[in-house]
């Protein structure tokens, strides 16, 4: 059965009370606020704001605090939830229509929340709930698939072990997500992730930019950058079976998609490997 719910998942950066966005003056139809505008059309719907991927949660709170002020969202509060989740965070967590991750360290989140109470209950409400949406950026969007980049160098070539790949939550099954795509020069350490796992898509989010994911599988880009879909079921050489530690890695027929604000495609494979694509 499809996820009656939705995901939201950001690339980092996203147009808000302490950002500069770099595509602001560029971009003819870039728009204020749009991507956290987002969250919900209903200024009143409860918003729980997840700072645990923070190492500074209240400098997180005063940035998300203004924003949502200026957006006019009436009904939000902030979260640091660690392990020893109580029962007044799980009545929260049940009671909030949104859930957001912020930035951080994706692996500071799946430490925490991983095969937790908290993450059961997120996984309960995205596939049960209608309408139920659960957003993040940066590393909070990092952290919502099945297997994360835990950690990674980006460097000029893509050497054996110089990624690591962990658990994610387990909201989004089938893609590995990376964000700050562009902007922080990813695409070698996204491929070399997809290279390993050739059963997952690899995401790679612009920043000021999103995907919103309905049914688990239709995803429609928004924002002022680009997402970047790498395929790799079409592989048709690679070494990354046979390389040792600190050798390069390389493989053939990588398929790259390019999507900007309005595009939609499907997250599921077509028969040929590639994700079935349009814009709207």
């Amino acid at each position: 059965m499809n996820p009656k719910g939705k995901l939201l998942i950001i690339g980092g950066k996203e147009d808000r009370d302490d950002t500069d966005v770099e595509m602001k003056d560029k971009n003819r139809e870039f728009a204020s606020l749009e991507i956290l505008k987002l969250l919900t059309s209903d200024k009143n719907r409860r918003i729980e704001v997840i700072t645990t991927a923070s190492s500074e949660p209240e400098g997180m709170r005063d940035t998300y605090r203004k924003t949502f002020d200026e957006i006019g969202y009436t009904d939000f509060g902030f979260m640091h939830i660690s392990r020893e989740q109580s029962d007044e965070d799980l009545d929260r967590l049940k009671k909030a229509g949104v859930i957001f991750f912020t930035g951080g360290d994706q692996s500071r989140i799946c430490k925490e929340l991983k095969d937790t109470p908290a993450n059961k209950l997120l996984i309960e409400k995205y596939q049960d709930e209608e309408d139920f949406l659960i957003a993040g950026t940066s590393a909070g969007a990092m952290c919502m698939p099945e297997i994360i980049i835990d950690e990674a160098e980006d460097g000029e070539a893509m050497l054996k072990g110089d990624i690591k790949l962990g658990s994610g939550l387990n909201l989004l099954p089938g893609c590995i997500v990376d964000t700050h795509f562009i902007h922080r020069g990813r695409f070698g350490r996204l491929s070399h992730a997809v290279i390993i796992r050739q059963d997952c898509l690899g995401i790679g989010l612009g920043e000021d930019t999103a995907l919103l994911i309905e049914d688990g599988y239709r995803a429609t880009c928004k924002g002022s950058g680009m997402t970047v879909v790498i395929d790799p079921k079409n592989i048709s050489r690679t070494n990354i079976d046979r390389v040792e530690k600190g050798d390069p890695v390389f493989a053939e027929n990588l398929v790259v998609h390019l999507y900007t604000d309005g595009c939609s495609f499907d997250l599921r494979q077509d028969e040929e490997g590639a994700p079935d694509g349009g814009y709207h």
